[in-house]
């Protein structure tokens, strides 16, 4: 699923299409994604997109009246297109800027657009009000990882994952910064002392980071708007290398599962 280095390259690239863009039109060929698509979005029609920005893995499309907001699900991507060039199967939804539009292309249909009015606090909605910091924010310190830790019973892969404490640490980089971090993915978050938030807090700002520099994760259907793919996979010390040797010391990589989802690991690096 796009995580939030995906999300980033999205809104990275709207911003540098679209932004200071007249919005001519909304098509919607498809209403019902995870929940119904709302014809408020509607009402940015005519209107200039001011900026793209992010909310976790929530793109929001600011305009004057209000946001357009849009999860890509497990399998969405936005892609740019002609305005008039025929539609393809699994896309659902254009926005037209004069000859050039995005879609909202999303097999699963897992996604989701929803509309915020304009001067609506993030907190006030149902699916953003519960997040927790943005890692790269400067809420996202030690001591605020170590507080939220305190009683969890969780693993701390878990903890990382579930994005009350800190969003966007999806499953690809939670592995990623558990192994810079020298921790097992298993062990309880609750047990995390103030130096192993310290480690954790750097290297997970450090791994997104380089994720969004490497333009994601592309494993399934994700990629840039511009059809450009990413490349993250293709250097993580970890993930999906189960048997394969650690970049750093050549112990065979372990893999688990939690709660449904693949964890790797390095027996030796990961001591903790």
């Amino acid at each position: 699923m796009p995580e939030l280095p995906e999300v980033e390259i999205t809104r990275l690239g709207v911003e540098a299409r679209f932004v200071e863009k007249r919005l001519t039109s909304i098509e919607i060929r498809q209403p019902m994604l995870r929940w119904p698509v709302p014809d408020d979005i509607k009402q940015v029609q005519g209107q200039t997109l001011a900026s793209a920005t992010r909310r976790s893995k929530y793109l929001l499309l600011n305009f004057h009246s209000g946001s357009v907001m849009v999860h890509l699900g497990m399998s969405g991507a936005l892609r740019i297109v002609p305005t008039h060039s025929v539609w393809q199967k699994h896309e659902h939804i254009q926005w037209s800027f004069d000859d050039l539009a995005m879609r909202l292309h999303d097999p699963r249909r897992f996604g989701s657009v929803d509309f915020l009015p304009a001067g609506t606090l993030h907190a006030e909605h149902p699916r953003l009000g519960h997040l927790g910091v943005e890692p790269f924010s400067d809420a996202f310190t030690a001591e605020h990882l170590f507080q939220c830790s305190r009683g969890r019973k969780v693993s701390v892969k878990a903890f990382l994952l579930e994005g009350h404490a800190v969003v966007g640490v999806g499953n690809i980089y939670a592995s990623e910064s558990l192994f810079r971090a020298g921790i097992r993915p298993g062990r309880s978050a609750g047990r995390l002392t103030q130096t192993d938030c310290a480690a954790l807090t750097d290297v997970v700002k450090v791994v997104l980071l380089e994720a969004v520099e490497a333009g994601g994760s592309s494993l399934r259907d994700f990629a840039g708007i511009d059809g450009e793919l990413g490349h993250f996979q293709n250097q993580t010390f970890v993930y999906d290398r189960q048997g394969l040797d650690c970049r750093v010391c050549q112990t065979p990589v372990r893999r688990i599962v939690q709660n449904q989802r693949s964890s790797f690991y390095c027996p030796k690096c990961q001591k903790k």
